[in-house]
């Protein structure tokens, strides 16, 4: 198919230079590059452990070092911060620099960030080392997907990226299951730059050098191209509104999942161990629907458009009424586990669906990062907005807030409608 794309075709005339990047995509491999593609995902994994482990050890954090509550929220907010402000640009490096060499990089900086970090003794430094974490995590869940197009066959797309996108569950998941045996949170901190070490040399030695995109292949894509690929992107229709769905996504997921410990203590009066050995479980199973999405996309069960609307509107139905409805134990806990795997068929989509939708095949760094970015977006606001509502009007009312999310998702699902038809 990609042969009778003329934009594709347009990008790779001899004579087409200025306005876009220069750099010519790889050709995707006949054969899917497993291990490869075992090596990204893994990384991705390592990523989600920085994002666990603040969960877990904050208590010892706080303990350790007399942090109060605002020092605590900057050392788990600092991530979705860093999300909203570098998506694009990080995207934009891709092109420049190469996927494989940013995703190396980012895996480097999380293993000193989580080492320095391990060894310091207050705030200041801990923060900072924080915010090195967080720019690899950006570096690792943008030059990740941007890789790891490269070495997989057309026809194993989906199922490769819904694997991808199974890396914040899977990683949250095991941290959550294995941080409380790890000794003191500098032990947590120690193993986790470990491991990203040990990443980075997997990444080393099993993805191939050429599959790093258009800089690593020996072209230097000029500054001002770079610039204009990017504008070009945050103007696509479809790149728009595939960040918008996702934004949308994250704000429900992160404004229900957020405050579900404190909901189930509440309202249900579960103990804090059960809520969070609950809500360790729930967001597993997000995994489960990203894996799902593969498979139904694979084999063309679903249209892409659908499978995003479907997503919206069941995360909305549920997150609505676990807010608002005076329901049973069981029916809360049902609800908040098909909110969770439903719900992971949305990122997945919308990840796979980021390259067809770009503007040009070598733009397709930048359109996946501008889909992160809307994710980080919806990280930052959903939290926030249920907060205020709450405060404000209680419980019940924080029910506005994902059933304002889903319905835009919904109607930008639709809006992508005939933008995908157009692509097939």
């Amino acid at each position: 198919m990609a042969a009778s794309d003329p934009r594709r075709a347009q990008g790779a005339a001899p004579g087409n230079t200025p306005a876009n990047p220069p750099a010519i995509p790889p050709i995707p491999p006949l054969r899917t590059h497993w291990l490869a593609v075992s090596a990204i995902v893994a990384s991705g994994i390592v990523a989600a452990f920085q994002v666990g482990k603040v969960v877990i050890t904050i208590p010892a954090l706080r303990a350790d070092l007399g942090l109060d509550l605002t020092d605590a929220g900057w050392i788990m907010a600092i991530f979705s911060l860093l999300g909203v402000a570098c998506g694009i640009p990080v995207g934009s490096m891709v092109g420049r620099f190469g996927a494989r060499r940013l995703l190396v990089a980012g895996l480097t900086a999380i293993t000193v960030g989580s080492a320095t970090a391990a060894a310091s003794h207050g705030f200041p430094l801990l923060l900072a080392m924080r915010t090195l974490e967080g720019l690899g995590f950006v570096l690792i869940t943008i030059a990740g997907p941007s890789m790891l197009r490269n070495v997989i066959a057309a026809k194993d797309r989906d199922l490769a990226f819904s694997m991808w996108s199974s890396y914040m569950p899977t990683g949250m998941a095991m941290v959550l299951a294995v941080g409380g045996f790890v000794e003191g949170w500098r032990g947590v901190w120690w193993a986790t730059a470990g491991l990203a070490a040990l990443a980075a040399l997997f990444v080393l030695m099993v993805v191939p050098g050429g599959a790093a995109g258009g800089a690593s292949a020996g072209v230097k894509v000029p500054l001002r191209d770079v610039l204009a690929g990017a504008v070009r992107t945050v103007r696509n229709a479809g790149s728009a509104l595939l960040a918008t769905c996702f934004a949308t996504y994250t704000l429900q997921y992160f404004a229900l999942f957020s405050f579900l410990p404190v909901l189930l203590i509440d309202r249900l009066g579960l103990t804090v161990t059960a809520a969070g050995a609950f809500t360790a479980f729930a967001a597993a199973t997000n995994a489960i629907g990203t894996l799902v999405a593969g498979q139904l996309l694979s084999r063309g069960v679903i249209a892409r458009w659908a499978l995003i609307l479907f997503s919206s509107a069941v995360m909305g139905v549920c997150a609505v009424a676990i807010f608002a409805a005076d329901l049973s134990h069981a029916a809360v806990l049902v609800l908040c586990v098909v909110f969770s795997c439903v719900g992971g068929m949305l990122p997945s989509t919308v990840v796979a669906s980021a390259p067809m939708l770009s503007p040009t095949p070598a733009l397709v760094p930048v359109a996946i990062g501008m889909a992160m970015q809307g994710s980080y977006v919806g990280q930052v606001l959903g939290p926030l907005a249920v907060g205020v509502v709450v405060d404000r009007y209680g419980w019940s009312a924080a029910a506005v807030v994902p059933a304002v999310a889903a319905a835009i998702g919904m109607a930008g699902a639709y809006l992508l409608r005939p933008i995908f038809r157009r692509v097939n």
